[in-house]
Formats: structure tokens, C-alpha cells, sequence
């Protein structure tokens, strides 16, 4: 997260907790009544705790800032309340039922979002409820990021906000994993705050997006399998070579995590199609082209350095029917494609040898 924007927190929280209050109590109601007794809530980006009281029980809560947590503590003495970056969430894979995120993600740039929104999922369990606020671009304006200033308008100058085009956001909340049930922008004719998107979404058994800035290499599969879905991981059966070619080529250096490999690896990770199946058989044609339609937006945003495409199926069928394993002759969005055989266990006519060659000229720009 933006170290100067937590910073203002922790100086300004004592002000910024009698500055503030609830907004749209109603919907809030709506998400603690929507989820099943006993299920667990996170109140993500707590701050001093304003939507607690409102938001049902067993609650826990989490921000950034300790003068938050501490704030927080001492008024909800029942609520477990933790310091947590917004990208690595301390708690247990689908341990929650409801997630309420009121403007805490908007202190993030939009490319660390997916990855923020991917933990989200990772402790929601599937069909738990996400509500969303974060603040909107103007109308026509597209997504940006601005610290603000004193001329700005901002009683907390200093902090970091992302403007959302609300159409990008529903993709990445999509892409995370997530089926958006309700989008709604709310306007306000204070001049000194701004419109609003507001998203309700379900966790759904679904493999999120690893993708974020400065990828050297983006690695595309044809979709997840419901395994896989579950783990969190793509490619996470014994039998599957891609970890271990991934790992022959010196390209990750810890096997089967996601996060790592793109935070330390600089290697970020999507599906041509995000629908979880048994079987790649049961997609349709229409579906990797939409899928191929998605990748272009994608590296038109993150431009990563280049586009492995794992499987020759999809692209055969959204793309190019005569395709081979190699560069393409057109890139997508602005990156170059390579189309890598795929790895499975299946394809025994590929060795280990030459998919680890072939991810090693991707990864190189090796043409």
C-alpha cells in the first residue's frame, strides 16, 4: 500500500474518526442481512470502526494503520481486529462469508488491485458476499491516480486515490473470481465529495487473476479446472508440468504459488477463459474468442513484456486455426504472443526438456 497514506492515518486518526461517519446505511443492512447466521464478516479497511455496529456479528476487522487497529480495539472490544495490508489478508482460505470494503481500496494504483482483490477471494468461501465502494472517474474519464494536495480539496492532503472507470472496475472485480450482482454509481451534489462506485459481488469457484505492473511475462492458460479453482493455483495437479518446467528454466523460484511468482518472479498468471470446468471440452468457441478479447484489454493496461499462451487449442479457435508453438506473427494489446504446447501430463509427445526451451524463449524474447 502507499506508506505516506497510511502514515496520515496513523497521525490523523483520532480527527479523521470524528470527521467521519456512515454513509448509505441501508446497504449496509442489506450485506449483514444477506449473509448466513454464524458466518463470519471482515470489515476490510476498518479505520475506526464507524460500520461495526451495523454490520452483524461474528465480525472481525482489519487496517493498515495501528492507530486504526488500536482506535478500533478499544470501542469493539468484541471484534478481533487486526494491522493487515490490503494484499496479504492474515486470514484462513474461504474462512469468511462477507467481505465490506468501504473506499479502502481506492489508497491502492489500479495495477495492484487485481492482486488485492485475489486475497479477497482467497479467504472468501465460495458464494460469500463482497460489497465494494471505491470513488468513480468522472463520467467519460478513464481510470487514474492522483496524491492529493492541499489546492485539491482533500482535508488530508497527502494521500493516494484511484479514480475508477466503472466499467474497468466490474472487469477486474470479474476477473478476480467474482460474479458482480449489482453495480451502482452514486452521485452527490457536494461539491466537495465525489461519486461513488458501488459493487456487490459473490465469490465464485473460480481461479482469480495473478497479474499486476511490470510483468516481464504473463502466462495464459486455456481455463482453470475445478481443481485448481479450489487450490487457488493454476496448474496444480502432480501431473501437470508447468511449476516444474517454470522451475527447470530458473523462471520461479517457489513452486505452486501465485503470488510469489509474480512479486518476486516479475511473472504474472490469467486464463483465456476464467470459467472453471472439469473438462476443456465442455467450453464454446464463442468463449475463447471473448476470452481473446479479454487478454487484449488486459495487456493494453499492464503491458506485460510478452504472452505466453499455454495450449494450442484456444488459440486455434479464437485466433488462428494453423497456429504452432512459437511467436505469432501479431502481438495482443501491445504485447508479443508465444504459443507454448501444452503442459499437461497428457501431451507426452512434448518432453519436460523443450516446454522449460519453450518458456525460456518466452520469457527471454528469445525469437
Amino acid at each position: 500500500m502507499h506508506r505516506p497514506t497510511i502514515d496520515i492515518y496513523e497521525r490523523e486518526a483520532e480527527a479523521y474518526a470524528v470527521r467521519r461517519g456512515v454513509q448509505r446505511e441501508g446497504r449496509v443492512h442489506a450485506f449483514a442481512a444477506a449473509l448466513p447466521e454464524g458466518g463470519l464478516r471482515l470489515d476490510l479497511g476498518c479505520g475506526p470502526g464507524h460500520y461495526l455496529p451495523l454490520l452483524g456479528r461474528p465480525a472481525v476487522a482489519a487496517d493498515a494503520a495501528r492507530a486504526m487497529v488500536l482506535a478500533c480495539r478499544q470501542q469493539f472490544p468484541d471484534v478481533a481486529v487486526v494491522q493487515a495490508d490490503l494484499i496479504d489478508l492474515p486470514f484462513d482460505r474461504g474462512s469468511l462469508r462477507g467481505v465490506w470494503a468501504s473506499k479502502a481500496h481506492q489508497h491502492l494504483t489500479a495495477p495492484e488491485l487485481p492482486m488485492a482483490l485475489a486475497d479477497v477471494h482467497r479467504v472468501l468461501a465460495v458464494g460469500g458476499r463482497f460489497d465494494l465502494t471505491l470513488f468513480a472517474a468522472l463520467p467519460g474519464q478513464p481510470t487514474s491516480e492522483e496524491v492529493t494536495t492541499p489546492g485539491s480539496g482533500d482535508d488530508l492532503p497527502g494521500r493516494l486515490f484511484t479514480w475508477w472507470d466503472p466499467d474497468r472496475l466490474a472487469a477486474v472485480v470479474t476477473a478476480a473470481g467474482f460474479r458482480v450482482d449489482h453495480l451502482e454509481i452514486q452521485t452527490t451534489e457536494a461539491a466537495d465529495d465525489h461519486a461513488r462506485v458501488e459493487i456487490t459481488a459473490i465469490a465464485e469457484r473460480a481461479l482469480p487473476d495473478h497479474v499486476g505492473a511490470g510483468m516481464k511475462l504473463l502466462c495464459c492458460g486455456l481455463n482453470p479446472s475445478l481443481h485448481a479453482a479450489d487450490a487457488g493455483v493454476g496448474y496444480v495437479t502432480g501431473s501437470n508440468r508447468f511449476w516444474r518446467a517454470l522451475a527447470a528454466a530458473g523462471l520461479a523460484t517457489k513452486a505452486r504459488d501465485p503470488r510469489h511468482l509474480l512479486r518476486h518472479d516479475g511473472i504474472g498468471m490469467t486464463d483465456l477463459v476464467k470459467r472453471a470446468t472439469a473438462r476443456a471440452d465442455e467450453l464454446d468457441p464463442s468463449e475463447y474468442r471473448a476470452g481473446v478479447a479479454r487478454l487484449a484489454e488486459l495487456c493494453t493496461w499492464l503491458q506485460p513484456g510478452a504472452l505466453a499462451v499455454v495450449g494450442l487449442a484456444g488459440w486455434r479457435a479464437a485466433v488462428d486455426r494453423k497456429a504452432t508453438a512459437g511467436w505469432q506473427p501479431a502481438d495482443l494489446g501491445g504485447s508479443p504472443v508465444y504459443l507454448l504446447p501444452s503442459t499437461s501430463g497428457l501431451n507426452a509427445g512434448v518432453s519436460l526438456e523443450a516446454l522449460t526451451e519453450h518458456l525460456l524463449a518466452a520469457a527471454t524474447g528469445n525469437h
